[in-house]
């Protein structure tokens, strides 16, 4: 494949993904990869393309930059040796290669999908019967990968080099499938306080001991019950998103269905739901995002039978944090909806007129 063509492609596949946050695909990872190489050599007399063989390593680190990512990683590619016919009838040339390198990676998240394009600069080390010594050359790629799970991907890649030396020039064409370990993982935030119990209280009559003396006649005191109405709020948070997107994710239902539980036990509360983000992105992008995040559980609690006239929803964006957004524990606890309310709490006491 030509380069220009691969330049072309890359365009094209990058273009058409939409932007999301890398934090699943950010910090330092390393890989492992099998497939198959496609090798040729344009010389005197010219070697014929062949299939062989292919494994290799890698390893590097990515950085957030909120709608992109931007990395750096080495590699190392073995290609097994192959029989390759040449131009001279009879005749055949018998050789692999191993070519290490470095790559610049450019990529554009999307949730668990990050598809990546790679430039860089390797060197090509020839083995077998009918090459040796070395060349090197550019080595660009074409990727995307896949989030199994928290520390754990998948990547399937075409890359490409062409090296020169002393007249001759070997092209390599490889396609692999890789798996990658990933030293970080997504901070998840999770977690319900429970609403309080409403406990009525009431104060217990102290029994005062006599003596056998005789004691003159006391009469009974008046006493009578008081009700006290106290304001108690009631904090719910850790609903689920998918990334940058207003979805609730199916983890999320737990946490939701308890409040339904608590809205059907307390028919006179109302219910203020809030969103909130970290500060990747834009003010006003974040803003958006964290309205659309709190109408849509206002929507869920209202398709399971809350009266939507009990609820208000409103976004904060990244105005109101509750940690640090300078570490990725903190902007994931900033990533959050929270669902208020206040309640009469009822506490009977005893009084003595």
């Amino acid at each position: 494949m030509k380069k220009s063509t691969i330049s072309i492609t890359l365009a094209a596949a990058l273009l058409s993904v939409s932007a999301a946050q890398a934090s699943e695909f950010s910090g330092g990872w390393i890989g492992a990869k099998v497939g198959s190489n496609r090798s040729d050599i344009a010389a005197v007399p010219v070697a014929t393309a062949a299939n062989a063989n292919t494994y290799g390593f890698e390893g590097g680190y990515n950085w957030d930059k909120g709608n992109f990512l931007l990395g750096v990683d080495g590699f190392a590619d073995f290609n097994q040796k192959k029989t390759h016919t040449t131009s001279i009838p009879g005749t055949s040339a018998n050789y692999g290669t191993d070519i290490y390198g470095v790559d610049l990676k450019l990529g554009l998240p999307s949730g668990k999908w990050l598809p990546y394009a790679k430039l860089g600069y390797g060197s090509t080390r020839m083995t077998g019967a009918a090459l040796t010594g070395s060349a090197s050359g550019a080595h660009l790629g074409l990727g995307v990968e896949y989030k199994i799970a928290a520390h754990w991907s998948l990547a399937g890649e075409f890359t490409t080099i062409s090296s020169s030396s002393n007249g001759v020039k070997v092209n390599n064409n490889n396609m692999t499938i890789g798996l990658n370990y990933y030293f970080d993982a997504p901070h998840v935030v999770s977690g319900v306080a429970d609403a309080p119990a409403v406990v009525k209280q009431e104060a217990k009559a102290v029994a005062v001991p006599v003596t056998a003396a005789v004691v003159p006649a006391v009469a009974p005191v008046p006493e009578a019950w008081k009700t006290l109405l106290a304001e108690k709020p009631v904090t719910l948070k850790g609903t689920n998103f998918d990334f940058d997107s207003a979805k609730l994710r199916r983890s999320a239902d737990k946490q939701l269905n308890e409040v339904v539980e608590f809205a059907a036990a307390y028919k006179d509360a109302k219910l203020n739901v809030s969103g909130h983000t970290c500060n990747i992105g834009k003010d006003a992008y974040n803003l958006k995002l964290s309205e659309r995040r709190a109408a849509s559980v206002k929507a869920y609690l209202v398709k399971k039978g809350v009266a939507a006239d009990r609820i208000v929803s409103v976004g904060y964006g990244e105005a109101k944090p509750v940690a640090s957004n300078k570490t990725k524990a903190g902007q994931a606890e900033n990533r959050r909806v929270e669902i208020r309310s206040v309640i009469k709490e009822e506490t009977k006491v005893r009084v003595i007129k």
